[in-house]
Parts: structure tokens; sequence; C-alpha cells
């Protein structure tokens, strides 16, 4: 029987496979420059920083997370408060087969419902996958922040990208 991907809001017992998918997104240098493995005790207030309007959801297939996304905080300024930045993130057997689109098009919804009017992200030029995830849902490249951050000590490039909800 095929299992259909179903995206929720994150729960407290989901924190250990949220944190293996960020994981992993760490040690494949394709999604974020932070280079050191987090552990529970880090998810775990990570996560309690992400309740109400800066929500984290869950994909879930069968009764296993295959990934998650979420709204963070773009700027402490209230200029900003309409603004949010998000992180997807798929674990890797799962990546390219549709649920990254189901979680960002669940996040939207999530964000337009939190008073949000614009989402923003940063991704790497290279992330083929990610920018062809983004580019589908409607995103807009807004340009690219050079040396913008150090990986394994090398300067890497930042694409900016947005989508105004």
């Amino acid at each position: 029987m095929i299992r259909e991907t179903v995206v929720r809001l994150a729960r407290k017992t989901d924190v250990e496979e949220i944190m293996e998918i960020y994981n992993q997104g760490i040690e494949d240098r394709i999604a974020t420059l932070e280079t050191e493995a987090k552990d529970l005790s880090y998810m775990a207030k990570w996560f309690e920083q992400h309740q109400g309007r800066y929500c984290v959801l869950a994909a879930e297939k069968g009764d296993r997370v295959i990934g998650w996304a979420s709204l963070n905080p773009y700027s402490t300024r209230c200029a900003y408060d309409g603004v949010a930045d998000i992180s997807v993130y798929i674990s890797r057997e799962f990546r390219g087969k549709g649920a990254g689109g189901k979680l960002l098009s669940t996040l939207e919804k999530k964000a337009r419902e939190n008073k949000f009017h614009k989402l923003v992200l940063y991704t790497f030029p290279f992330n083929g996958l990610g920018q062809g995830l983004y580019k589908k849902m409607g995103y807009r490249e807004v340009g690219i922040f050079q040396n913008q951050g150090v990986l394994d000590g090398e300067f890497v490039d930042v694409m900016a990208m947005e989508k105004l909800l």
C-alpha cells in the first residue's frame, strides 16, 4: 500500500527526526552555511522558539517524518513584521519526490493565516533541486550575494529569493 505524504504542524515528539533531517542538510553542504551537527538540546530550544506565528511543519509518510519546513523571523524591526524567512529540509531519500512542494504549499497557507505578506529565503546557487522547487512555486530570484559566507574554508555565494503572498 502506497502511503500519501501528510503535512501537519510539527510536534515536540518530532524534534529528533527534524534534527536528523537538518543534520543531513548540514552534512551534504547543499542547504546551509552551518557546519556542525546539531544536538537534541539545541533543537529542543529551536523548536520552542518556533511556536505560534513562527511555526514548524512536518511532512509525514506513514509514521515517519520525511521533511520539515519553518517560518523564521526575518528581522526584529517592526517594519518587517509581515516578512518571514523560510527553511525547507527533506530527508535524503525523499528529495525530489514531491514532499518539498507539499510542505512549501502548506507553509505559504500558514504564513497567510499568520499575517505574513512576503516570504524570503536564501539558497546556494548550486542547489539546483531547491531552486527548481522554489521557482516552480513562484519564487523569484532577487540576486546573488557574492562571497556571502564561508563553508569549509571557502567563500560561497548565496542567492536571495522571495515570494509575495
